[in-house]
């Protein structure tokens, strides 16, 4: 199951470049096979991150997940063709590795969608010490 859509992979490379980077028959279309084993590859390589800290499939993805399975994606389709990726996809890859490796960590969440339900869903949480004096403990002084 792939986190992402080709569908969200266009809203990020225009069709031209995405012929460029797909079209091995020279058609002058979008090979989708080519974009969904890219999404497929980029899905199996965040799973390998998650997989450690939650089961897997996860029954409903976090949206963060599809925004990071597309800069994946999209690096790997400018390593596909072996081509000079333009630099903002590179950052977009180290951006989502980075995240992905916080939550394996266990030192990030995956948000308001997080399967261990760790997210905060809009909601404040405060946790503090008790305190060192209240009016019980000063009536003994």
């Amino acid at each position: 199951m792939s986190y992402a859509t080709i569908a969200d992979l266009r809203q990020w490379i225009d069709e031209a470049t995405l012929v460029q980077l797909t079209d091995d028959d020279d058609t002058g279309l979008v090979n989708e096979d080519v974009v969904a084993t890219v999404l497929e590859s980029a899905s199996i390589e965040i799973d390998g991150y998650l997989g450690g800290r939650y089961p897997l499939p996860l029954a409903t993805p976090p949206a963060i997940l599809g925004k990071y399975c597309v800069d994946i994606a999209g690096w790997l389709l400018y390593v596909r063709r072996d081509a000079g990726a333009p630099p903002h996809w590179l950052e977009r890859y180290k951006t989502a590795i980075a995240f992905l490796n916080k939550v394996a960590a266990g030192t990030l969440k995956l948000g308001a969608g997080d399967p261990e339900g760790t997210g905060s869903n809009g909601t404040l949480v405060v946790a503090a010490a008790d305190a060192e004096f209240s009016s019980n403990k000063l009536t003994t002084y």
